[in-house]
């Protein structure tokens, strides 16, 4: 009894251990992102980005508050293209290009969390020369536009058996 029970919790660290190691998560196939990408990184470029960004996530979330489907989602945002262009005008000096389909994500890192690039459904607005910083989320499900809310929280991922382990054993 006593070796079943040593050999299970060695398979559970083996598994935590290359569950941490690895760090991927993976965003699902159906699931649409938004991107704003900064002019440049210059103080002033960022601080547009922000702004359009809080306009059009404004704008999105009342778009999207009753999708229940991806479906849903893709017909709303593409029967509103040109008003989300005209709120994105509305909130910017800066030339831009609003590109909705599947885009282009480079691989990211955040907070040890890595997201793979690759080509992604997703609604792009390019400010300027689109040289600067970025900031994306998914959209739908609308895990960035929840509420309306201007604040973006940041998202801690848990496994349950590396909790149960340090509870018990750590």
């Amino acid at each position: 009894m006593k070796k079943t029970i040593c050999l299970i919790i060695l398979a559970i660290t083996i598994f935590l251990l290359v569950i941490q190691k690895s760090n991927n998560v993976v965003i699902p196939r159906e699931a649409i992102r938004i991107r704003v990408i900064a002019n440049s990184n210059s103080n002033l470029d960022q601080e547009e980005k922000k702004k359009v960004l809080n306009n059009i996530k404004m704008e999105l979330y009342e778009l999207l508050k009753d999708a229940r489907t991806l479906s849903e989602a893709r017909k709303i945002i593409n029967d509103n293209i040109k008003r989300l262009n005209i709120s994105i005008l509305d909130s910017t000096k800066e030339n831009f290009k609003l590109n909705y389909g599947m885009n282009y994500f480079p691989k990211k890192v955040y907070k040890g969390i890595i997201y793979e690039e690759g080509e992604y459904e997703s609604l792009v607005i390019t400010l300027g020369s689109g040289q600067g910083d970025n900031f994306w989320c998914v959209l739908f499900p609308p895990l960035c536009l929840l509420e309306g809310n201007n604040d973006t929280e940041d998202v801690t991922y848990q496994f349950f058996v590396k909790e149960m382990l340090e509870k018990y054993f750590g």
